[in-house]
This record gives structure tokens, sequence and C-alpha cells, in this order.
């Protein structure tokens, strides 16, 4: 979403070159390549550590920090692995992801257009909201000390950027929109007027 909006405001006019149907193909089977990949390799790495003492996991999602917790053996090849994994699938799509939208503000202030400017930050702003939640808190979660992690304070962060930040982005991007907030004004006044 960060490139085709890069693509739409920083190259208007080769937007439909760029942005090529093929391009979307490809750029969506990459992430979920990539995505697969991961899962199995953290799968068949946590499946050869011998797990020891009562292997009750206590945590919502079988992740790979809690699961580690529950090895007999020493886990810092792993801990290394899974740090240096997240650091390529989280911190690079997020520092491409705002590389992006700062060429774009760049390009926005170039715009002499009030409204154009107010259009394409309302995009911009709705996306870095929504991906600063879910790229905040998963690197929050994977790219800690292994020392440092708290399962009560995982549980929340996993749950954080798996149910809350999915369950709000429509919420997000649709407060963009008129009738959505005249709605929603019209239903939040109803409600206080009615105390």
């Amino acid at each position: 979403m960060a490139f085709d909006r890069y693509a739409a405001v920083c190259r208007r006019l080769h937007y439909t070159v760029i942005m090529h149907p093929r391009l979307y193909v490809l750029m969506a089977s990459t992430s979920w390549l990539i995505g697969f990949d991961n899962s199995l390799l953290q799968t068949v790495l946590i499946f050869l550590l011998p797990l020891c003492g009562r292997n009750k996991l206590e945590h919502f999602l079988c992740e790979v920090p809690p699961l580690l917790k529950l090895a007999c053996v020493d886990t810092t090849m792993n801990e290394s692995e899974l740090f240096f994994v997240s650091v390529i699938i989280l911190l690079v799509p997020f520092a491409l992801i705002i590389f992006s939208c700062s060429r774009i503000v760049r390009a926005v202030f170039r715009i002499k257009s009030a409204t154009g400017q107010r259009k394409v930050f309302g995009t911009c702003g709705s996306h870095l909201t929504v991906v600063s939640l879910f790229y905040g808190t998963a690197i929050y979660a994977y790219l800690q000390p292994s020392n440092n992690y708290s399962q009560d304070q995982g549980k929340f962060i996993s749950l954080f950027y798996t149910i809350i930040t999915p369950m709000i982005n429509p919420l997000i991007y649709t407060l963009r929109n008129k009738d959505v907030k005249r709605a929603l004004k019209k239903v939040l006044w109803k409600d206080y007027d009615s105390r």
C-alpha cells in the first residue's frame, strides 16, 4: 500500500505503468512466500527443541518467544535466529514504508492546493497510523531481549497486534469519510443528549 501511495502521489503520470496487475501479484506472492517460509522455519526449529516441564503454554497464541521458554536446552541460537529474521521481516518493511511516506510528504509540500494536501495527508496519515500500531507492537514483541520477556506483557502485545489492530483498521480508514464522520457524530451526540 505504501508503494501504491508513493506511485500515486510522486509518480502520478506513470502510475498505471508502474502499478501493473503483474506487480500486484508479484508483491502479494512475495509477501505470502516470505510469510510461509518464515512460519515453516520457525516451526521446524521449535520442533527440534526438547521441551521439559509441564509443557503448558500460558499464552493466547502459539508464538515463538513463549515456546522458547519451555525448552530444556540453551536457546541462544534460536533467539539469535528469531532476532535476525524479525529484523528482516519487521524492520525492513517498516523502514521502506517510512521512506515512502517521507517521499510522499516531500511531494505533498510541493502541491499548491490545500485540498490536495489535506487529501494526501489524510490517506497517508491513516496508513501510517495502522502501520505504526501493527509494526510498533510487533517490533516490541519480537525485538526485545529474551531476559526482558514478560509472559503477561507478551500476551497483551500479541493480542494487540493480532486482534485489536486489525479490528480498528477499518475504523481508522473509514473515519476519513465525511458521511461516516457525520453518522458517528450523530450517534455519539444522540447518546450523549439522552443522558
